[in-house]
């Protein structure tokens, strides 16, 4: 492994490094102030079983940034506490009936994906740990159909058996059931408006309307495939990444596969829905859309581009084959070619909360681009902003120029000021792509240290939420710990890795760099180490790294990729040539001079030692995915 020392003395610390570990440190003690007030000693919430399990997401995604943060540099105790909410969370909701085995008896993917994602950064934060191997090998067997309670696959027609699935199996209603009421709502109105007279949500007031819909909808969303149950792809490529068995890979592969060649046949529009004969449309009438959690009911494009993104995220490390990104990169396509300038004071967005930063910085103004994210029998509806979540996860997958055209062809028609950063936190912990995608083009340099001080700011309003709340242990509200929870990472995931927020419904971490701390011998920047990712290309990743104790040496591993897929060619950095301390004597140092260095690396780590006090510059030459991707790192 290549060793490079700095030289560089740390003459005028930048304000972005010192805020970095400001938030760093005020993270590390959220963490407690969280703990005391929300979770017992054994790690269960304060939460009375009589209100019972309800979605096991709503209770995992309390802690999902948790094992982020620390494998980003936060404090050891985030992933003790991350290990013991995991577990504390997991009895809670066996005891409560919604967990079997460790996992969702019977939940649908759009769910029990954002569940998922807390798991995924445990196990790649700790990858060595057994229990987290263990159970990634039972999860994904659950659908490799290791377990002969639990046959959720069909492997002759590449389909997931059922939109609920998990431990219990497919889940299927006895023939003697009776489907449950279909209350809608006005947020997002009917599933489908085929009933004469149940046309408004209001008519679901009505109990045997109600129950008459739910027959009707019974009969479509119990059986067969949905286009969120491939978010199942990160389930099974997690456990490649920690265990390297070829049969995860093998799976993976089938089914996202079959998935794109139901998107061809669509036109590149991806269906929805698949009977079991393997049929598009076997349960909806021939039709394309409709299936839960698809076009038509709930959030339509914004789960379906993030499924679709995870999954070919997943092929694309798991293959080093880029055509995968076609499917994410033409569903994208096809509804941005829909897209309209519109007034946003006039349409009625079922996620209008999820474009508070964008809608703040328009500031008076009412018309900007929108697009539509839903389709039914009549045609496409509620018209939103296209989430820069997709635009930014592509291009940061690709790095292909038509990618960040079409980022540059949205921002040309969107009507603000990409450069912009306004202190929100969406539940996804993210919102904040386009400042740091202007950072990265080199059009934003104020962007660090205003996107440190946007996130300071929400991590200390939810402090403040956390004291204030009374009523601990006696509210029903299951969202209260996600919208509480102080821990924010994606600052530092855009500062440090140079990638945007994984995406929260299921997406693993795809990120440009990683560090280990050699002395700790634990992933992370180590102890007062700040980093910041200038610039990103193709083929080219710059690094600022710097050691703010002026008293003590930092050493540390640079990592190409999350999981090493990626390698180091050259590396040029910034070597001092002047005399330093120098003499005592005129009571200052001298002036530092420094030239351009150069050594080979030809691999995906590179050691660098931080002297007290000093920092480094990195340009590193770098090839992407070419390495076979694992979890564990250089230790």
């Amino acid at each position: 492994m290549e060793r490079i020392t700095a030289t560089v003395p740390v003459t005028t610390p930048p304000s972005w490094a010192a805020q970095q570990q400001l938030l760093m440190q005020t993270l590390e003690r959220s963490a407690h102030t969280f703990c005391d007030k929300y979770v017992r000693d054994d790690g269960e919430l304060y939460w009375d079983d009589k209100f019972g399990g309800g979605s096991p997401d709503d209770f995992y995604e309390a802690f999902f940034s948790w094992p982020l943060v620390y494998l980003m540099g936060g404090g050891d105790h985030l992933l003790e506490m991350a290990h013991r909410g995991w577990e504390g969370v997991t009895r809670l909701l066996t005891r409560c009936g919604t967990v079997s085995k460790e996992y969702a008896h019977a939940e649908d993917q759009f769910h029990q994906s954002e569940s998922d994602i807390f798991f995924y950064h445990l196990c790649l934060a700790d990858p060595k740990n057994t229990s987290s191997q263990i159970r990634a090998r039972r999860f994904a067997g659950l659908y490799l159909n290791e377990d002969p309670d639990a046959i959720n696959f069909d492997p002759e027609h590449k389909i997931v058996l059922s939109p609920w699935n998990g431990a219990g199996g497919p889940r299927y209603l006895p023939e003697d059931a009776k489907p449950g009421m279909i209350r809608a709502g006005e947020r997002y109105g009917l599933p489908t408006y085929e009933l004469p007279d149940v046309q408004t949500w209001k008519d679901t007031e009505d109990d045997d309307k109600a129950r008459r819909l739910g027959e009707v909808m019974h009969g479509r969303w119990e059986k067969g495939d949905v286009i969120a149950n491939l978010a199942l792809s990160s389930l099974v490529t997690n456990a490649f990444l920690l265990t390297g068995e070829e049969k995860y890979r093998d799976w993976v592969l089938e089914y996202t596969d079959a998935w794109i060649e139901r998107a061809k046949a669509n036109d590149w529009m991806v269906p929805d829905n698949v009977g079991h004969s393997g049929k598009v449309g076997e349960y909806i009438n021939g039709k394309w859309y409709g299936g839960l959690y698809g076009w038509t009911q709930f959030h339509g494009w914004y789960n379906i581009q993030m499924t679709l993104t995870d999954a070919a995220a997943n092929a694309y490390l798991l293959t080093r084959d880029d055509r995968y990104l076609e499917l994410p990169r033409r569903q994208l396509d096809r509804i941005l070619e829909l897209g309209e300038i519109r007034d946003i004071s006039k349409e009625h967005m079922s996620l209008r909360e999820h474009w508070i930063g964008q809608f703040t910085a328009m500031g008076d103004r009412t018309e900007t681009l929108l697009v539509p994210y839903r389709y039914g029998d009549s045609g496409w509806f509620d018209w939103q902003p296209p989430s820069p979540v997709f635009l930014a996860a592509l291009w940061n997958l690709s790095m292909a120029d038509e990618d960040w055209q079409r980022i540059e062809r949205v921002r040309e028609a969107e009507a603000y000021d990409w450069n912009n950063v306004i202190s929100f936190r969406n539940k996804e912990d993210a919102g904040h792509e386009q400042p740091w995608l202007r950072f990265i083009a080199g059009d934003n340099p104020d962007y660090p240290e205003r996107a440190l001080q946007a996130s300071y700011q929400q991590v200390a309003w939810r402090n403040a939420l956390v004291r204030n709340d009374d009523e601990v242990g006696t509210h029903m509200s299951v969202h209260r710990w996600q919208e509480d929870n102080p821990i924010s990472a994606e600052a530092l995931v855009q500062q440090t890795l140079g990638a945007p927020q994984p995406i929260y419904n299921g997406g693993l971490l795809h990120c440009r760099l990683r560090y280990f701390d050699i002395l700790r011998q634990r992933p992370g920047l180590p102890q007062d180490v700040a980093a910041l990712v200038e610039k990103v290309e193709a083929d080219r990743t710059v690094v600022r790294l710097i050691n703010l104790n002026a008293q003590e040496d930092r050493e540390l591993v640079v990592q190409a990729g999350a999981y090493g897929e990626h390698s180091f060619g050259d590396v040029e950095f910034n070597a001092r040539t002047s005399n330093y301390p120098g003499p005592t004597i005129p009571y200052a140092p001298g002036p530092i001079t420094t030239e351009k260095r150069k050594a080979g690396v030809n691999g995906k780590h590179l050691q660098v030692a931080l002297p007290a006090g000093t920092e480094i510059s990195l340009d590193l030459t770098t090839e992407r995915y070419v390495n076979e991707a694992r979890s564990g790192g250089p230790f």
